[in-house]
């Protein structure tokens, strides 16, 4: 059998952790931070953990960082 394909782009963007959720960088925050409220851009710092149903789309991208 061949081995399974990593989707590039998920390997750079997201992190397992060791409990098997999935890190990510905060949403929003790459241009237009002028109409963004000073709430949202303190929210938003560092990362965040997917949600599941959105976990279980990215576990499919990287078969082997489980």
């Amino acid at each position: 059998m061949p081995k399974m394909k990593t989707k590039s782009g998920a390997k750079k963007r997201f992190k397992v952790t060791a409990t098997g959720k999935i890190k990510s960088a905060q949403a929003g925050k790459r241009h237009g931070m002028i109409k963004r409220t000073k709430k949202f851009i303190r929210d938003a710092r560092g990362t965040t953990v997917l949600s599941d149903p959105d976990t279980k789309i990215v576990k499919k991208y990287m078969p082997y960082a489980r």
